[in-house]
């Protein structure tokens, strides 16, 4: 069992949990991830490691609750436990030799984007980092960002943090003030990193990207994972989470994460009805 020593609620639908899990922390890096279950009933899903301290042993996971098994996983507390928690798994990212970054977290993604901001500054790369969300209520981890990037912008769609536009309207004003990357690491909405990946190519700039496709087993067998990437198939545990995203097909991963829209609306309905039926009983 993996118990959960720290929990934090970022916002209204975001929430994080540090697991003690010390032989998944030992190995973690950037860019890694893990597959948990919450019981022994419930189904494997897989989370983007947010955080890790070899020392304490522990890994951190954020969240949003947007299905069936990520409500229940919200609803556990500090010194409950997991059944399952495996990694870690998937490719580290690869950031040996750079120098100048941009960082870019969409949303929820910039808990993805945070443990490679976090390693870029450790080795003494200059970073840059821009997160976008949708209104300011919701704007996770400025504090985090701010502490391991050299220059740090948040933009929101509203403009209600002062900012507005999006995050690729940023990036754009720094390249054309001549701002110049080794390197721009894009995580968020896969719209959102096809758009990143429109800024960058004309400018040749090295573009990773972390994809986040349905994934079932996490090794490779089921296939469940795949993407197109350079006209090839790869799989996303596998050989990812992350690629070249001037390499990959973003309308074909955009139509894939679509595909159980319906069915993932109505096990959230169906979880929501237990849970009220289960108050009303007591």
């Amino acid at each position: 069992m993996y118990k959960i020593v720290r929990k934090e609620i970022l916002n209204s639908q975001v929430k994080l949990l540090e697991i003690e899990a010390p032989y998944v922390a030992r190995k973690a890096e950037p860019g890694q991830f893990i597959i948990l279950r919450v019981d022994e009933s419930g189904e494997r899903i897989p989370f983007t490691i947010a955080d890790y301290d070899r020392e304490k042993g522990t890994v951190t996971i954020i969240f949003q609750e947007v299905g069936a098994s990520t409500l229940a996983l919200g609803l556990l507390n500090e010194g409950d436990s997991l059944a399952d928690f495996v990694g870690p798994l998937g490719v580290a990212s690869e950031l040996e030799g750079v120098k100048k970054a941009a960082v870019i977290g969409g949303g929820l993604g910039s808990a993805i984007a945070y443990p490679q901001a976090k390693k870029l500054n450790q080795m003494g790369a200059s970073v840059d980092v821009i997160m976008g969300y949708r209104n300011k209520d919701i704007i996770i981890l400025e504090k985090e960002m701010a502490e391991v990037s050299d220059r740090l912008f948040v933009t929101t769609d509203d403009g209600s943090n002062g900012t507005k536009g999006f995050v690729s309207d940023i990036l754009q004003k720094l390249l054309d003030e001549g701002t110049e990357y080794d390197v721009v690491i894009a995580i968020g909405p896969a719209i959102m990193m096809k758009v990143v990946c429109d800024v960058t190519r004309p400018h040749g700039i090295r573009t990773i990207v972390s994809l986040n496709p349905i994934m079932i087993d996490g090794t490779g067998m089921c296939g469940g994972c795949r993407v197109t990437v350079g006209g090839e198939t790869k799989f996303a545990c596998v050989d990812g989470p992350d690629f070249d995203g001037h390499q990959v097909d973003f309308d074909e991963l955009m139509r894939r994460l679509s595909m159980y829209k319906d069915k993932e609306r109505t096990a959230v309905e169906r979880h929501k009805c237990r849970l009220e039926d289960q108050v009303n009983a007591k």
